[in-house]
């Protein structure tokens, strides 16, 4: 059976590497509301009308950079390739 490997371009965030990690994230969650900004957490996927209406339908990132599916209802659901338009759905 063939080793599963990451996906290139990724990393794993172990066990002391992952604890600097949240040190870092603490911090900037800090600073961040000292400057009163508060976190906002969208969905990880959307209705893939969102994505497409902004970039265009037919384009080569809709139909082949992006992991479309059917929901149990037909809709069509994308996962979330990045956080601008989930962003202002929320605020819209």
């Amino acid at each position: 059976m063939a080793t599963l490997k990451r996906i290139k371009g990724t990393q794993d965030i172990l066990p002391g590497i992952s604890e600097q990690w949240a040190a870092l994230e603490a911090l900037i969650r800090d600073v961040m509301r000292a400057y009163n900004f508060r976190e906002l957490r969208t969905p990880i996927f959307e209705q893939t009308e969102l994505f497409a209406r902004g970039i265009g339908q037919l384009t080569d990132i809709v139909s082949k950079e992006m992991y479309t599916f059917l929901d149990r209802g037909k809709k069509q659901l994308t996962l979330k390739p990045e956080m601008t338009a989930p962003i202002m759905r929320a605020y819209l």
